[in-house]
Parts: C-alpha cells; sequence; structure tokens
C-alpha cells in the first residue's frame, strides 16, 4: 500500500525532512529514485531535454558503479544528484549502523548533500545518525508519489496521479527503473507538456 500525496501525519511526525518547497511561486520538482539504469535512464534524460527540464536523480550506489557512464551522463545535462542508499535499504527494518555504513558507501561516489530514504522508511534515530556524520544533508521527501513502480497501475492512472495532485513548491516522484518503465514511459512526457502548458518551472532541489 502506498499513498500518492503524502499524509499531514507523516509531515508533522518528521517536520525536519522536506516535503515540499515554498508554495508562492510556480515551481515543481521532478525527482527520479533508484536509477542509473542504462534504457531507462537514457529515456529520461531525452524527454527532460525535449522540455529543457532540469531533474534530481536519487541514485543507487550499486547501480552507479554498475553504470558509471549513465551516472556521468546524468551530471553532465545538469541535473543534480541524490543519495538512496547503495543497496536500496529499507529503513525501518535495519540496524542504524548498517543503515548508516549503507548510505556512507552510496555518499562516496555522490558527494552529495541530499538523501532520499528508500521507501520513504527512516527511523529518527538514522535520521539523527546521518544528520551527525553529514551535518548539511537534506532529506528529502515528497508530496506527490506517481505510483510508476506498482505494475496494477494502469499508465493512465499514474499521469493522472500526478497531475491531479501537482501544486507550486511539489516534489514529485518517478522512479526511472525497469518495473516503472511501462507506466514511466507513458507519464512522463505527458506530465511535462501539461505542467509546461501550466506555466510551471522545473527547479533543481
Amino acid at each position: 500500500m502506498y499513498l500518492v500525496k503524502s499524509p499531514l501525519l507523516l509531515k508533522w511526525y518528521y517536520p525536519s525532512l522536506t516535503w515540499n518547497k515554498p508554495r508562492n511561486e510556480s515551481v515543481i520538482y521532478l525527482t527520479f529514485d533508484d536509477g542509473p539504469i542504462p534504457d531507462v535512464t537514457a529515456f529520461v534524460l531525452k524527454t527532460l531535454k525535449s522540455f529543457d527540464a532540469k531533474a534530481t536523480f536519487f541514485c543507487i550506489g550499486d547501480n552507479i558503479v554498475k553504470h558509471p557512464d549513465v551516472f556521468e551522463q546524468i551530471k553532465k545535462e545538469g541535473h543534480r544528484i541524490g543519495n538512496h542508499t547503495f543497496n536500496h535499504l529499507k529503513g525501518w527494518k535495519t540496524e542504524d549502523q548498517v543503515y548508516l555504513g549503507n548510505f556512507k558507501k552510496c555518499q562516496e561516489l555522490t558527494g552529495t548533500n541530499l538523501f532520499r530514504p528508500p521507501y520513504g522508511r527512516i527511523k529518527k534515530s538514522q535520521i539523527s545518525a546521518i544528520r551527525s556524520a553529514n551535518p548539511e544533508m537534506q532529506i528529502i521527501m515528497w508530496d506527490v508519489l506517481s505510483g510508476d513502480f506498482d505494475k496494477e497501475l494502469s499508465p493512465e492512472k499514474c499521469y493522472e496521479n500526478v497531475i491531479k495532485h501537482t501544486q507550486n513548491g511539489s516534489v514529485i516522484v518517478f522512479h526511472d527503473s525497469l518495473k516503472a518503465f511501462e507506466r514511466l514511459e507513458y507519464a512522463l512526457p505527458l506530465a511535462l507538456k501539461y505542467f509546461k502548458e501550466q506555466g510551471y518551472q522545473f527547479g533543481l532541489l
């Protein structure tokens, strides 16, 4: 089970995390989790370029090691990089020291000040450990989840999820993963076209 729009209760419980950016300007923030994956990330980069849009990619360390050329291409095209752990660990089910070690292993490759916990699941003790090791680290959540990872979701519904819930300052999650590709391939170009027509700018985190 997942929620397309992040509930206020979660934002209240984790107030120090970034769920959205200021609502007073027509700027939205596209993010892509779980890459880099050659064909999928290449599609995302090509689509973003066609709409003159920038995004933030929360990369898995193991995928960076496997596909360093794709990782470098993301940076070369002016997008931002975020840490998404080395092995896509679920914080609630992982011991703090193991989680921190996996975060650090990915951080050695990304050198970023942005982190997104896989599945959005992280314990407060893990947040404290990460910030003790990296005081400037911003932990980025989201307020719009496309659901592109859900194989039971239609591509049309994925697109609808995004445009229905996005507003000024929204942080939107897509996935440049093989599992998500069928829905991503359909929804991303249409969403970018819609956002352009609505006058949104695409910001970098």
